[in-house]
């Protein structure tokens, strides 16, 4: 391979992880944009070219759209790799890719069912995307798979819980894992402007803040949302919308149902301007999706918001809403992508709340860490007193897309 035009821009810290990755398992972990993604598949780039015979190569993410966007991405930039990435031709959601020459099986790992999908194979190779992202028991029986003689894993990942699995099982154990680790922190991108660095380390805040920019592998606890300050983020009087972006719904019979309302002021800041809150068991009487349809968008009266996002789970009440005339959409449930981003908006002046949304706003101090899932790895918030949460959750982060490109700048630095 002609190497030349991709190692003239690499870091010294990237040129020394690539020259050393000789190990069975081989790990680029720290914060986000240090490099580390580039590095690791140079170094992938340069294994496919020469890979050992008689087994199979594989590519793994949480989902084949995020090995698209992670990797291909990347792989297939003249930019980063040069006449080398003329020879990666992938389709987002294909089976396979075509690397170099070579076949290479793409595979998502989202929960602990995808194990079986690596089971039978025998790997030459893998490269892991987001390595914290997949289910152990399918990393496990990846590393159990590449088999053949000189079989190599390399793989990248952001820092996460410090009780992590991977960190736990593998990071911590380098000797009995035979796995090599380089930690890279932002600064070691030499090729950033300053500019991008200030925008970046302002949009993260807190434990991710800590995560992604410092590289730090530390515990969610406390708060979630512990940067909203009722004095600061509470308005009383609201901007012109220049759009009403979305509904975002999150369906209870039992609990209560919640709908908060998005949209986007003409100072180019996000609010949520309306709450619509239904609680069966204060009212002591459970309605019906037809009634839930019908109180809704009697709720929304002219207010036609450009997407109507429902909680995946409430199959029934978009089929009721699509009978109503209301085409919906899903939301999105990434919880901790749509916590980060909710989060990250409140500590950039970026995100508002009326005073109306009386609901949201006793949730949101209250809203906390699982100290007992923390400790076994998992950063999970406590499952009560969401449901206005996740409305708003869905309605912002599903949205991201239509509203990112069209903020202001943020007025406050992250810490």
């Amino acid at each position: 391979m002609d190497l030349d035009a991709v190692t003239r821009v690499l870091s010294p810290k990237q040129i020394r992880s690539i020259v050393e990755a000789q190990s069975r398992i081989n790990l680029w972990e720290g914060s986000v944009r240090s490099g580390k993604t580039v590095a690791s598949l140079l170094r992938w780039l340069m294994f496919v070219a020469d890979p050992p015979r008689g087994g199979e190569l594989v590519m793994v993410g949480r989902t084949r759209d995020s090995i698209a966007r992670n990797a291909f991405g990347p792989l297939t930039n003249p930019d980063l790799f040069g006449a080398l990435a003329r020879q990666v031709h992938y389709n987002p959601g294909a089976a396979t890719a075509t690397i170099l020459g070579r076949t290479v099986h793409i595979l998502g790992a989202n929960d602990a069912k995808a194990e079986p999908k690596v089971r039978g194979m025998t790997g030459a190779g893998a490269y892991v995307d987001e390595a914290t992202t997949i289910p152990r028991a399918f990393f496990d029986q990846l590393n159990a798979r590449c088999s053949v003689p000189g079989a190599k894993i390399f793989a990248t990942t952001n820092p996460d819980n410090p009780a992590h699995w991977l960190r736990k099982q593998y990071m911590l154990r380098p000797a009995e894992t035979a796995l090599r680790s380089w930690h890279f922190v932002l600064d070691d991108n030499p090729h950033l402007p300053a500019d991008y660095v200030a925008t970046l380390k302002s949009t993260y805040v807190g434990l991710w803040y800590r995560r992604f920019i410092l590289g730090h592998w530390v515990q969610a606890e406390g708060a979630v949302f512990d940067m909203f300050d009722e004095t600061m983020h509470i308005v009383d009087v609201l901007p012109q919308m220049a759009d009403v972006i979305a509904l975002g719904v999150d369906y209870g019979t039992s609990n209560p149902f919640a709908g908060l309302l998005l949209g986007l002021g003409v100072d180019g800041r996000l609010y949520l301007t309306r709450e619509f809150r239904y609680d069966s068991k204060r009212e002591h009487r459970a309605l019906t999706d037809a009634e839930y349809s019908a109180r809704l968008r009697a709720w929304l009266g002219d207010e036609r918001p450009r997407f109507v996002i429902v909680d995946p789970s409430a199959k029934s009440f978009r089929v009721q809403l699509h009978a109503d005339g209301i085409t919906s959409t899903l939301g999105d449930n990434d919880v901790l992508d749509g916590i980060r981003t909710v989060a990250s908006l409140f500590a950039t002046g970026r995100l508002f709340v009326h005073r109306s949304c009386a609901g949201l706003i006793e949730e949101l101090p209250g809203y906390v860490w699982d100290d007992e899932k923390a400790e076994d790895g998992e950063d999970v918030p406590v499952k009560a007193d969401d449901h206005s949460i996740d409305a708003a959750r869905y309605a912002v982060f599903t949205t991201r897309a239509v509203w990112q490109h069209r903020l202001v700048k943020p007025v406050m630095e992250a810490a």
